[in-house]
């Protein structure tokens, strides 16, 4: 019999006292270091004034030199206004200052890019795109984070047409070319092509939407996407704009029942809605089927259940096998596009990023290892590489000489 993934309660006391986990955030996870040296009078005068004014007076005539003259063009803004953090849901910023904390670690330990993480006490979409906007002077790039559905989208797209910088909301896109390349590697593994493929997406959230979203351009055959009240499709008149748009590229064999209903015969499950499908939905899929339970921390399905009727099994855990994890993603994008000053990361550095991934490990691959894992050296220099030479095809990019 399977044992459960949950852990037993314990006051909050005893991890206070116990926890490792505690221990290593205790006085934060994040510090800021000198790049250069003050030794003497000499380097202060250079570091600050009077040198520095002949800086700032060489920028305010020309503001790009920002760019080589100041950290700005390798730092990013980690954004947050804690509604939608991990699996915790609305906890509010000051709650989610941990996790934008280790957002802005993983982009500097895996990465090399600097980052402020930055909790913002407000929640309506003017204010939050106005804050982000007036601080984007500061930084190379925005990565939007832990946002919720569908404010998230609005966010983003207004930072977008207002600002000459990356925005990233790394909830939907960083998301998305992991699950993308992890699909393009199990698809390859089990015999098939993307646009061999009929996959259920289960959750209509900022994931669900853009991985459905990238799945239809990277030409899979069909995407059926659910959420709590089931099938989305056409018919529904209680969807909001973003889950209408949709509706009308997906679930072209018109399905109007539950997830599980859409699950029959489906070749992949996608699992991003914080809810359970039943091991009978997962029995009735396709043979050789892939299911990805992704939701945290406990999965849509336990995975030794999955792997009983699925040729290939991931979840967003590290403790099973093929974890999708954004960390593949985001901080070669970002160095990619920051490497190449890139003015905004398009659909095609996306899936230039999603190809690079699945590539670090085609020759590699097993039924337990269809993603390389977060500390494989390869991913980030591959991504960066990829993301920056696809922003010069763009043409979004300030430098062409990399």
């Amino acid at each position: 019999m399977t044992t459960e993934i949950t852990a037993p309660a314990i006051s909050l006391a005893t991890l206070l006292a116990q926890d490792p986990a505690f221990r290593l955030h205790e006085g934060g996870k994040l510090e800021t270091r000198p790049a250069v040296p003050v030794r003497d009078a000499n380097d202060l005068s250079l570091a600050y004034t009077p040198g520095v004014a002949r800086v700032c007076t060489a920028i305010a005539e020309r503001p790009e030199l920002a760019d080589d003259y100041t950290w700005r063009s390798n730092v990013v803004a980690v954004v947050t206004d804690g509604t939608a953090v991990l699996g915790l849901g609305d906890i509010g910023p000051t709650a989610a200052m941990p996790v934008m904390e280790g957002k802005s670690l993983l982009f500097k330990q895996f990465g090399g890019v600097d980052s402020v993480p930055i909790c913002l006490d407000c929640t309506d979409v003017d204010e939050l795109v106005e804050t982000i906007a007036r601080m984007a002077p500061s930084f190379g790039g925005i990565n939007l984070e832990d946002i919720s559905a569908p404010r998230c989208f609005e966010v983003e797209r207004r930072l977008k047409e207002r600002l000459d910088i990356p925005v990233f909301h790394d909830d939907q896109h960083g998301t998305a070319i992991v699950v993308l390349a992890a699909l393009r590697n199990a698809a390859r593994l089990t015999g098939r092509r993307l646009w061999d493929l009929r996959a259920v997406v289960a959750g209509a959230g900022a994931s669900g939407l853009a991985v459905t979203s990238m799945l239809l351009k990277a030409g899979i055959a069909e995407v059926i996407v659910s959420d709590s009240k089931g099938v989305v499709h056409q018919g529904r008149d209680d969807l909001n704009t973003y889950k209408a748009l949709i509706a009308t590229c997906t679930n072209h064999s018109g399905h109007t029942g539950t997830t599980e209903e859409a699950m029959a015969g489906a070749d992949v499950f996608i699992g991003l809605s914080g809810s359970t499908v039943s091991e009978r939905a997962i029995a009735s899929m396709a043979p050789g089927s892939i299911v990805f339970a992704l939701s945290n921390p406990e999965p849509e399905i336990h995975p030794g259940i999955a792997m009983e009727h699925a040729a290939v099994v991931a979840t967003g855990r590290s403790d099973f096998p093929n974890q999708i994890n954004n960390v593949l993603a985001f901080p070669g994008v970002f160095r990619g596009a920051l490497s190449a000053r890139a003015v905004e990361i398009t659909e095609n550095m996306k899936m230039a990023a999603a190809h690079a991934l699945s590539s670090v490990i085609e020759e590699e691959l097993s039924a337990e290892r269809i993603i390389p894992e977060p500390f494989d050296p390869r991913v980030v220099p591959a991504v960066a590489a990829a993301v920056a030479d696809q922003a010069r095809r763009d043409g979004v990019a300030r430098l062409r000489g990399l």
